[in-house]
């Protein structure tokens, strides 16, 4: 047999299967691996979601929660697991881009991994116990300018994004604070509500009832958008601090090597699912804003993952801040 026609055939067939496994997926259940334990926010998202997957898929989608090190051993287990297809991982912002930066491990978040989409994002709430004397973001700069390093931020931790969005700030605004770390926000926010910490950036999900009932103080939501349930809030982008914007974002990610029909056919049927108003309704009341239709690709999602590791990566070694 001519070698060049058994060669051709051999690709014309590893095509043919290639186009039936996509049309045939999936055939069994699929896993999506979520880094961090179960009842949390990023949990909750992703539960909603998998219902809506499982609908669409014909089959079963079950949730794997975990947790450690920040998410970099969910992230490991995704990264080495079999591009089938059929092993996901619920990705955000802190696994994605900053423990790249943060962590040694034996993945590269930007190699590793091949996005699917984009599920939905929340802002950062930038508030204050109430002992503060300052009723604006402007005021709260003075006031920090005019007492260098006697304030303080709880964070949840080395690395979290409100540690690393305080730094931002810190940068953006010339002040200077202390960082007080926490193993959660829960229990800083105790902290803040008792008046033994100034500052948190926190979700809104968490801290609309607070400021609701008079007991902290919000200067600023880090986006370009107001909040439609505290429309009273104005944008770090208003006023004038648009590099302070940062959203926690959600989305999903196969390990590398997957085959691009089963990118396609999970990205179509993750769009389908975040355009059903259930599903909208149910991240609506968790506090989770979904992104517009043009934004749900996969090359969205890894550009935006590329342009957030270009911005946050530099501040992060700047400031040393890394953990073995």
């Amino acid at each position: 047999m001519n070698k060049y026609f058994f060669n051709s055939c051999i690709i014309y067939f590893l095509i043919f299967m290639q186009n039936t496994w996509a049309d045939t997926y999936p055939t069994r259940t699929i896993t999506i691996i979520v880094p961090f334990a179960a009842g949390g926010p990023i949990d909750t998202t992703t539960r909603i979601i998998a219902q809506g997957l499982q609908n669409r898929l014909g089959q079963s989608v079950i949730i794997e929660n975990l947790g450690g090190a920040a998410g970099n051993l969910a992230s490991s287990k995704v990264a080495t697991a079999k591009p089938d297809g059929y092993t996901l991982m619920t990705g955000i912002w802190g696994t994605h881009v900053a423990n790249g930066a943060i962590y040694k491990s034996n993945f590269d978040v930007q190699k590793d991994f091949e996005p699917i989409g984009l599920i939905s994002y929340n802002p950062l709430l930038i508030i204050a116990s109430q002992k503060v004397p300052a009723n604006n973001l402007n005021e709260l700069i003075l006031w920090l300018k005019n007492n260098p390093n006697k304030a303080s931020q709880g964070t949840s931790g080395i690395g979290s994004i409100g540690h690393l969005a305080g730094i931002m700030f810190q940068k953006e605004t010339k002040t200077e604070y202390q960082f007080i770390p926490y193993r959660g926000l829960a229990p800083a926010m105790q902290d803040l509500l008792a008046g033994n910490i100034d500052l948190i950036f926190d979700s809104p999900a968490t801290s609309l009832q607070h400021l609701k009932s008079g007991k902290i103080k919000a200067f600023a939501v880090t986006s370009n958008t107001r909040l439609s349930v505290a429309e009273q809030i104005p944008t770090t982008s208003e006023l004038g601090f648009s590099n302070l914007n940062l959203v926690t974002w959600t989305g999903l990610f196969l390990p590398k090597k997957v085959t691009s029909e089963i990118i396609n056919k999970l990205n179509q049927t993750l769009v389908d699912t975040l355009a059903d108003s259930t599903i909208q309704n149910s991240l609506k009341d968790v506090g989770q804003i979904i992104y517009t239709k043009d934004q749900q690709s996969a090359q969205y999602l890894k550009n935006l993952q590329n342009t957030e590791i270009e911005k946050w990566w530099p501040l992060i070694k700047g400031a040393n801040i890394k953990v073995e």
